[in-house]
Formats: C-alpha cells, sequence, structure tokens
C-alpha cells in the first residue's frame, strides 16, 4: 500500500471517530430521557390527585398533591439538563430548569407555606417575586435557544413580544386595575410589571416558534401560564368562583410541564456543535 493511501485511510479513520464522537455527545441520554417520562407520569397523578381532592373539600390533600407536582417539575427540569450535558442544549436547559425550580419556590409562597420564615405584607408578593425571576430565567433562556438554534429574525422576535405586551396590558387593566376590592389594593401595580414579565416569556417563546416550530411546545406553555395567571388574578382582585382551583392549575400545571418537556423538542432545533465545558 502506498504511503499516501494509508496516511488517507489513517485521517478518515480519525473523522469517523470524530463525528462518531460528536453525534454521540450530542444525542440526549437515553436513560435519562426514560427517567423523565416517568416523573412526567408522576406528575400528571399528582396533579390530578390534587385537583379531584379540592373537589372532595380535602385542602390538605389538595395541596399536597398541587405542591407535589411542581417538584416533580423541578426534577423532570434537571433531569431533562443531565440528558443533554455536554450538548449545544445545555446551557438552554439549564436555565429552564433554575426558570422551574424559582416557580415552584413561588407556588410555596402562593400557598402561604413560606411565610414562617419570609414575613411578607402579602404572602402573594413573595409569589410574585419567585415567578418573576423565574420568567427573567426564562428569557434568558429563549435568548440562548435563539443563539444556538441560529435564528436570526429580530422582526419575528419584536413583533411577537409587542403582541403579548398588548394582550398583558389589556388583562391587567380590564381584571386587575378596575378592581373594587381594597384588600388588594397594594398588590394592583406590582401585577403590572409581574404580568408584561410573565407575557415577555410568551413573546420570546413565541418568537423563537414562529421561526422554528419545534419551539411551539415552549410557547404553548408560555402562554398558558400568563392565561393561568389572569385566572389567578381575576379570583384574587374580583372574587372567587366555582371550580377556582381547576381553572388556575390545569392551565398553570400543564404550561409549566411544556415549557419544561419542550426542550425535549427544542433540542432538535440547536446546532450540532457540541460546546465544551458544559
Amino acid at each position: 500500500m502506498p504511503a499516501t493511501e494509508g496516511m488517507t485511510m489513517s485521517v478518515s479513520a480519525d473523522v469517523s471517530l470524530t463525528n462518531a464522537s460528536t453525534i454521540q455527545r450530542n444525542s440526549l441520554d437515553d436513560s435519562r430521557v426514560g427517567i423523565a417520562r416517568l416523573l412526567w407520569l408522576l406528575w400528571a397523578v399528582l396533579l390530578s390527585a390534587g385537583i379531584l381532592a379540592d373537589n372532595l373539600g380535602s385542602g390538605f390533600y389538595s395541596a399536597f398533591g398541587r405542591l407535589g407536582s411542581s417538584v416533580v417539575l423541578i426534577a423532570a427540569a434537571w433531569v431533562w439538563h443531565s440528558a443533554c450535558h455536554f450538548t449545544a442544549v445545555a446551557r438552554y436547559s439549564r436555565l429552564i430548569a433554575i426558570g422551574m425550580t424559582l416557580g415552584a419556590i413561588g407556588d410555596f409562597f402562593m400557598a402561604g407555606l413560606l411565610q414562617r420564615w419570609i414575613v411578607l405584607p402579602k404572602p402573594e408578593l413573595g409569589g410574585m417575586l419567585a415567578f418573576g425571576l423565574g420568567h427573567v430565567v426564562y428569557i434568558v433562556g429563549c435568548f440562548e435557544a435563539r443563539r444556538s438554534a441560529r435564528l436570526t429574525s429580530g422582526s419575528a422576535m419584536f413583533k411577537s413580544v409587542i403582541a403579548w405586551q398588548a394582550i398583558s396590558v389589556v388583562g391587567w387593566y380590564l381584571v386587575v386595575y378596575l378592581s373594587t376590592k381594597e384588600s388588594t389594593r397594594l398588590l394592583v401595580w406590582p401585577a403590572l410589571p409581574y404580568s408584561q414579565l410573565l407575557a415577555g416569556t410568551a413573546g420570546v417563546a413565541t418568537g423563537l416558534a414562529v421561526q422554528n416550530k419545534r419551539f411551539s411546545v415552549v410557547a404553548v406553555g408560555a402562554a398558558l401560564f400568563l392565561l393561568s395567571d389572569l385566572v389567578l388574578a381575576w379570583g384574587m382582585f374580583r372574587g372567587t368562583f366555582p371550580h377556582r382551583t381547576e381553572a388556575v392549575w390545569i392551565p398553570y400545571g400543564v404550561g409549566q410541564m411544556m415549557i419544561v418537556y419542550g426542550i425535549h423538542y427544542a433540542s432538535r432545533a440547536f446546532s450540532t456543535k457540541t460546546l465544551p465545558g458544559q
């Protein structure tokens, strides 16, 4: 065999091994994906049980089921992140996991379970702060996704964000600002930037989905989160109504789940280039 031919075969073999290694490192870990799927079943059971318990008049089991479903989503988010380790999806999945963790903390604030340690004029203020921080992280994650997926349309992002901002302001005005309940006046103005922040997540996620349909699951999840917030605000500022728990927790729980499990679908839009050190 000529020396040049041998060198060519050696280089080709090295390139093939390198490509195979890159593909392997950019593939999601199947074992962790399987764990995430099992956690989805546990999430669905807990959320359904919590809503059923609420209808049966069991406040303790209702709270246990609903809050438990949020804790399971934290676990699922971090499992997804571990499944994406050393891939182009790693940074995005990490940010989604952090955002979900902050969201679950917000749930515990809203349930009044952290008031003993962090005393606030209204427990809802702590919930709004935690959720707000979570959505800041979600938004940063969406911009990370935009960079890694190489989505370059600034017009799509701008139009989507403006549209959702308009929806949030109109919703806040009709549901919150026009409220006449004195007990919630302290929350009226903090609710505006909070609502706009949630709409910001829906806006940037929609901007991604317009450019690549693989982000549609995340975009729908963000929209459901905003819808649940408007329903929750109606109960807080206008008065309770029948089946309020279902009306808030079904879009909220499903929305958070879609944001977390949307990692799987969004990962297909990312560059196949391995990003070291993640």
